[in-house]
């Protein structure tokens, strides 16, 4: 996610492997640390931009907002590209299989509002009667773990959350972090952002991408930036608008408020899971 001077622009953002959330913050830490060129031609390979790249654990952000592991950027670049290039509801070429299927979620060792905030996405998931549903439990194997991490900014970007995009075998992503510093959500995070966080999350576990993938300014600002299909695809669900859709729960930059789902998020979701 990012926060502006001016104005509080909050991303949600996609990833191939790994799906994470930041913003920018006021920061004293000293100057990034150089990336290499071997790591900007990898990321070039992957179609991201090599203008904004960020090192952070077990990887880089790049594009402000994507995170990129270096087990990813290691594997070769191969297979089709898939992408069609407007602004609708779009999902990768991997879906959850098995329906119907009651997909379980853990939150691990975090605290009262990421619990709450987690019950809140599964209701609204809940509420739609798709052939997926969600239960948080408290014990036993989760498909999906909510953990947290602590990390405070980092040349001016800090780390709200991460996730992922299902598995060739059908199966959801299996983790979602999510930043317990208090920069990140401050001191007592309010539930209904935490929620709504969470919700985006789980929609790439389930293998939605961004509404706007194509072009991150349309809900970031800022120079047109395209995701790519990042290894994953980019498939335009049928039923989905054509035109710009500004409300949607999957947008890449959100106002960092209470977001859900829209008409047209309602759609795409039967469409795949109903």
């Amino acid at each position: 996610m990012k926060k502006q001077t001016l104005n509080i622009l909050y991303c949600l953002l996609a990833a191939f492997i790994m799906v994470s959330c930041q913003k920018n913050v006021k920061s004293t830490d000293a100057v990034p640390q150089a990336v290499s060129d071997d790591v900007l031609a990898s990321i070039k390979a992957y179609g991201f931009s090599t203008s904004d790249v960020h090192p952070t654990d077990g990887g880089y952000i790049v594009e402000g907002d994507i995170f990129l592991s270096n087990d990813d950027l290691a594997l070769k670049v191969s297979g089709p590209t898939l992408q069609v290039a407007k602004t609708e509801q779009y999902r990768t070429t991997n879906l959850v299989t098995g329906l119907p299927r009651i997909i379980k979620i853990k939150v691990s060792n975090l605290g009262a509002a990421f619990i709450s905030g987690t019950d809140t996405a599964i209701a609204r998931y809940n509420r739609l009667g798709l052939r997926i549903t969600f239960q948080r439990i408290t014990s036993g194997t989760a498909d999906i773990t909510i953990q947290g991490f602590n990390q405070g900014p980092s040349g001016g970007y800090i780390t709200l959350g991460s996730s992922g995009f299902p598995t060739s075998a059908g199966k959801p992503y299996n983790l979602i972090q999510m930043n317990t510093n208090a920069q990140a959500y401050g001191a007592n995070p309010n539930v209904l952002y935490v929620g709504s966080v969470i919700q985006h999350e789980i929609g790439h576990c389930i293998g939605m991408r961004h509404t706007d993938y194509m072009n991150r300014a349309y809900s970031c600002g800022g120079t047109a930036t395209n995701e790519g299909t990042a290894g994953v695809g980019a498939i335009q669900i049928p039923g989905t608008p054509s035109t710009a859709d500004p409300n949607s729960w999957m947008l890449a930059c959100s106002n960092g408020g209470n977001r859900t789902f829209n008409a047209n998020d309602i759609i795409a979701l039967k469409y795949l899971y109903k």
